[in-house]
């Protein structure tokens, strides 16, 4: 029996009550159930992946890649409630799996300039839009904000773009990352700390 329109979507669901029922029925054979999960998820799994690998295309085949891992292994999942955790967790794996097989340098692109990608925006660390004037100045900047970034301890870059660019509540970095709420906050402050060092001669313009 075909269920009521208002099942046809996933809306946000603290409890995860919704993502529960949606893996159980993809589990019992509904393929379109997971349809509705990866909808529900792919935007920010993207975004992560993206942000991770610098580049759009890479992101797009790291999610499929993710999508039909998470899949395959769906039996495993033993909170389903927390699909998106996972799932965010698979993305995030694979790409910093990927990315040890190159050189990656992450975008700085805005939203309207990377068909809806949002752009690295790290404001408490001294980045503003700069007048017409400083065209060049801002684009060093960026430049050097780019490759301090992707010089990060995997860890440390993962929990910044997590919690400070996506941000995500630290509960769930905690949970996509394997670790303590504590381990995301020091990771959070190492990150900023080096970036602030890295950049110091640029802050102080």
């Amino acid at each position: 029996m075909k269920r009521p329109a208002a099942q046809d979507r996933i809306d946000e669901d603290p409890s995860g009550a919704q993502d529960a029922d949606a893996v159980a029925r993809t589990l019992a054979g509904d393929a379109s159930a997971y349809d509705l999960l990866i909808g529900k998820y792919q935007r920010r799994a993207v975004s992560v992946a993206y942000r991770l690998l610098g580049n759009l295309n890479d992101a797009m085949d790291v999610c499929q890649e993710a999508y039909l891992r998470a899949y395959r292994s769906l039996e495993s999942l033993q909170e389903p409630q927390r699909f998106g955790a996972w799932l965010m967790r698979i993305v995030s794996n694979l790409s910093l799996n990927y990315r040890r097989g190159r050189r990656v340098q992450l975008s700085l692109s805005t939203p309207d300039e990377d068909d809806g990608a949002a752009g690295l925006q790290l404001a408490d660390e001294g980045r503003r839009e700069r007048s017409g004037d400083d065209a060049m100045a801002s684009r060093e900047l960026g430049d050097q904000l780019e490759k301090a970034v992707d010089s990060l301890p995997p860890q440390q870059r993962l929990a910044l773009i997590l919690f400070a660019i996506e941000q995500r509540p630290q509960k769930e970095v905690a949970e996509i990352m394997e670790c303590s709420v504590e381990m995301v906050k020091w990771n959070v402050f190492q990150a900023r700390k080096a970036l602030k060092a890295k950049l110091a001669d640029y802050l102080e313009e």
